[in-house]
């Protein structure tokens, strides 16, 4: 048990660091737990050994002398209960600081993992390592640290009293050897925290697939609906539950295994105390020596719990270091090159890109001038979106090389490169916050008047007025208090507001009713103007402003130009056109 300890210091020794903006608080804690463990190991039975002979003599002392003596007790309870609290409160407030810190550092690593990260994640299961296993974690790094000083001076004190008294009085030296008692335990607690590590940690595992599910759940509310699927779910989330009360129960158990037999070695060596004294006729100064062994096995029960306290932090441990630790495949440059004022030419060089093992992009190449609007179609899968995501790095092509205005993104700080492109999403989210909050997304510094005028230009200002808080409206959890077509316009607006001069559109009008449509299409050939414009059309009905059509079949760019030299050319293009205009 005690090797394990060590290598809990040697494994847990980084996260120390957490408590550095805390340690007065934590450092004060552990001396008030220092006082209350003296005070319960050696404090009270030592009191117990000078003061109960003097309250029991015959005859008895003088009132005062008595009075002074049975006051004792209350004034070191009084110490014990004090520093008890203080103890606790100052852990806890440094404990919720780590909470905190750790929280932090997994929520801030994920703003820079790529987006493959959290394709391979579930939304329940990193919401779940950031609460409950940071939490876990937490617990670990004070209450531990708390108990391995509180714990030894109870437990040294208790000792104490116990060598000190089979000293002084020999009828007792007998009982020293039940501390060897305490080796026994040893074993049980060991076993217990190998079976314990296992189980923890699919105790956290399920309890992100119950997150994964709520929110699943949530989020699909109207498809759930729609295809009645309540009793599915209902079943589902039961089975989740289900796996989450059989593994936990599996963890009650080996936690609270040891703690019986603890307990029952402890009553037995009170007992054999006790029968021996009474043989022996042992007087009132050894009464003391009872209070020491209760003193001495309350702490080994704590080193039994801490020990299963490492496992189920080091399970945490592990799930919140699969964050933090978690490879950045999209690296920021050592020496980022500045991209200055961008006039928006955009090549793909030969490129190639996978997401796994297939190939989503082969060889592409493409030379888009400034201010050329691009529209990209072909079948689903062509690799459309995938192209649009290469530009503005929320992927690295592992062939070739994306470039604006002849510099390779891969040299470009993240924050520079996307300070000069905006993005419209077919499916468009939107914060719980304000309309006005959510426009200004776009340009942080804009002033009112630029938010509404971008909702001018969005034909969005008008429906914005006509609700009661108008600019002020928040819309809700992902936009829920505003319908599809408003919430593209506010996103629309946002474009309009950053006014990047590389445009991203994907099926940005898709959402709209006719009559919205047609003002947005005329608003957008004013936006395009003099920006380079990559058009990710679903609609042939979307890419009457476009320069330059590009067709795409699985991941090959098989050809490129205008609407009629391809409606002549090239088959696919026809079919797919004719499918939508013919029918």
């Amino acid at each position: 048990m005690f090797k394990d300890i060590k290598a809990a210091f040697k494994r847990y020794g980084p996260y120390l660091g957490l408590l550095k903006p805390v340690r007065k608080q934590f450092i004060l804690g552990l001396l008030f737990g220092a006082i209350s463990g003296a005070a319960s190991g050696f404090g009270l039975p030592f009191l117990l050994y000078k003061a109960l002979p003097v309250v029991m003599a015959d005859p008895p002392p003088e009132f005062w002398i008595l009075v002074g003596y049975i006051a004792i007790f209350p004034a070191a309870m009084g110490v014990r209960a004090v520093s008890g609290f203080f103890n606790i409160y100052l852990v806890s407030y440094a404990g919720l600081s780590v909470l905190l810190q750790i929280q932090q550092k997994v929520h801030e690593k994920m703003q820079w993992l790529p987006l493959s990260f959290f394709h391979k994640n579930t939304v329940g299961d990193l919401m779940a390592r950031v609460l409950g296993d940071a939490m876990a974690l937490q617990q670990v790094l004070t209450s531990v640290a708390n108990d391995l000083v509180k714990q030894p001076m109870t437990i040294v004190g208790a000792i104490g009293v116990l060598v000190y008294l089979s000293i002084k009085e020999q009828e007792t030296l007998f009982m020293l050897l039940f501390i060897g008692t305490i080796v026994l335990i040893i074993f049980p607690i060991q076993y217990a925290g190998r079976k314990l590590l296992k189980r923890a940690r699919q105790v956290q595992e399920t309890s992100g697939d119950i997150s994964r599910t709520v929110g699943e759940n949530i989020s699909a509310v109207r498809e759930i609906r729609a295809f009645n699927l309540q009793e599915r779910e209902i079943g589902a989330f039961g089975q989740a539950l289900g796996r989450f009360r059989h593994l936990s129960m599996k963890v009650i158990k080996y936690q609270n295994l040891i703690r019986p037999g603890i307990e029952l070695m402890g009553v037995v060596g009170v007992s054999v105390a006790v029968v021996y004294m009474r043989l022996k006729n042992v007087d009132y100064e050894a009464v003391a020596l009872l209070g020491a062994f209760y003193f001495c096995y309350d702490p080994i029960k704590k080193f039994g719990e801490m020990h299963l306290a490492l496992k189920r932090g080091e399970a945490a441990l592990q799930r919140i270091e699969y964050v933090l630790h978690a490879e950045n495949t999209v690296p920021e440059p050592e020496r980022p090159v500045e991209l200055g004022e961008v006039r928006g030419r955009v090549d793909f060089n030969n490129v190639s890109f996978r997401y796994l093992e297939d190939w989503v992009l082969k060889d592409v190449d493409l030379k888009v001038e400034p201010g050329t609007v691009v529209a990209l179609v072909g079948p689903s899968g062509a690799g459309k979106t995938t192209i649009a995501d290469l530009i503005p790095r929320f992927y690295d092509v592992q062939q070739g090389c994306v470039c604006i205005d002849g510099k390779d993104v891969k040299s470009v700080s993240s924050v520079e490169l996307r300070s000069f492109i905006s993005v419209v999403s077919q499916d468009t989210f939107l914060f719980n916050e304000t309309i006005l909050d959510n426009i200004r997304v776009g340009s942080p510094d804009a002033t009112d008047e630029q938010v509404f005028e971008a909702a001018r230009h969005a034909f969005a200002h008008d429906f914005i007025l006509e609700l009661e808080e108008g600019y002020g409206t928040v819309v809700g959890e992902r936009g829920t208090r505003l319908s599809g077509g408003q919430k593209q316009r506010i996103a629309i607006a946002r474009a309009f507001l950053k006014n990047a001069p590389i445009l991203i559109l994907d099926e940005a009008t898709s959402a709209l009713d006719s009559e919205s449509e047609e003002k947005i299409q005329r608003a957008l050939e004013q936006l395009v103007q003099g920006k380079t414009v990559f058009m990710i059309a679903h609609r042939f009905a979307t890419i009457k402003m476009a320069d330059q059509i590009v067709v795409m079949e699985d991941g090959v760019m098989r050809a490129m130009g205008p609407h009629a030299e391809l409606y002549a050319s090239d088959v696919l293009y026809k079919g797919l056109y004719d499918q939508q205009f013919l029918k």
